[in-house]
């Protein structure tokens, strides 16, 4: 189980850098893009990565340019989410995405659907309605946006899990993938990093650079480590996967309550907890 520990603490210290990109200078959209050079670099390096299935004619090519577009997409808008929302519904928003896949794997994948796993998306929706609701009275742009980005965020890991299912049902090595998906995000990302600079945003800068490599790093650890965990306990998926997304949850909300002192109503702590219950139901069934 270390390397489940080891993959939700990467998961929710790249939060934690996004939480702190704006005290330290950082512009969290050229971070991001650098954080594909490291990460693509270590797929490539420590995970097979056969080109070969990229040139078969049944390649995902579509799915994978789906990934490259929303990956970085939804990276920046999980910095907004951690900036605007915290770091506790940020990271419950980003776990509960697994009830979209869920669906995804009803509608497209032809997975039946049981008593338990329908129990587990309703107990998910509500968990989900309970993290993002907010008690402050008024319309300003500041309180939207403590709900609006954490349902981006929901809405987007849950579109490029299901992308990701539809890359592996064409039987391409997840390092193959891997790099494919990194190398189209890279682009993607320094563009709009790019783009963002001529129109007088943040210039290139080495912290950028520093702390992209960083976020990089504990990206892709993250991924690593959860690889890790399957090859150690194969005949225990589930196990791993409920430790994996109970351990971001229960981090997450650690960190950002502990360190960050973030604030959460009776509310938001009644989602947290059906967020638990939810994700215990599904790796169950």
């Amino acid at each position: 189980m270390i390397y489940v520990l080891a993959s939700a603490i990467c998961s929710v210290l790249v939060s934690v850098l996004l939480k702190l990109a704006r005290r330290f200078g950082l512009d969290i959209g050229q971070a991001v893009a650098w954080n594909y050079v490291v990460a693509g670099a270590l797929a490539a390096l420590l995970l097979p990565a056969p080109l070969a299935p990229l040139r078969q004619a049944g390649a995902p090519w579509f799915a994978l340019a789906g990934l490259g577009v929303l990956l970085p997409v939804i990276f920046l808008a999980l910095g907004a989410s951690v900036r605007h929302a915290g770091i506790v519904r940020s990271d419950t928003a980003q776990r509960l995405s697994l009830l979209l896949s869920l669906l995804a794997a009803f509608l497209l994948f032809d997975e039946r659907l049981d008593a338990i796993k329908a129990l587990g998306c309703v107990l998910g929706l509500a968990a989900l309605l309970g993290m993002v609701w907010r008690s402050e009275h008024g319309h300003d742009a500041n309180g939207s946006a403590r709900w609006l980005w954490p349902l981006v965020v929901f809405a987007g890991f849950g579109a490029i899990d299901v992308l990701f299912k539809r890359v592996a049902a064409a039987h391409v090595p997840l390092g193959t993938s891997l790099v494919a998906m990194f190398a189209l995000a890279l682009v993607v990302a320094f563009a709009l990093a790019a783009w963002r600079a001529a129109r007088g945003g943040a210039r290139f800068r080495l912290r950028n650079a520093l702390g992209g490599l960083l976020l990089g790093l504990f990206n892709f650890g993250n991924i690593l480590f959860y690889l890790r965990a399957h090859r150690a306990l194969p005949q225990h998926p589930a196990l791993v996967f409920a430790s994996m997304n109970l351990g971001v949850v229960v981090l997450g909300a650690l960190t950002g309550v502990l360190l960050f002192r973030e604030r959460l109503s009776r509310i938001n702590l009644a989602g947290l907890l059906l967020a638990l219950l939810a994700i215990a139901l599904l790796a169950w069934a």
